[in-house]
């Protein structure tokens, strides 16, 4: 999966953004923290649910169950603004 490439993606200090652009099926904004801002960072490429678990596991002290919870909990906001390609 990937972030479709009908949006754009803006970092603010601590706040990622996902923003719609033409030919989006989504109109507003996704906002998110830091560590949502790493996984929409990952997600420019192809990459599966559990490597961006991965990638997060060893950049970030926490456990892996909290990290899946975070990733899981990102893509299902993703996926409801229809930013997901899944092929």
């Amino acid at each position: 999966m990937k972030l479709r490439n009908e949006f754009l993606t803006h970092r603010n200090g601590e706040e990622a953004f996902v923003i719609p652009a033409e030919g989006a099926d989504f109109s507003g904004l996704v906002r998110g923290n830091k560590t949502f801002g790493d996984i929409i960072d990952i997600l420019k490429n192809d990459t599966a649910e559990q490597e961006i678990v991965n990638i997060l596991s060893s950049k970030y002290d926490a456990p892996e169950e909290k990290i899946a919870h975070d990733v899981k909990k990102a893509l299902s906001i993703l996926r409801e603004a229809n930013a997901l390609d899944e092929h």
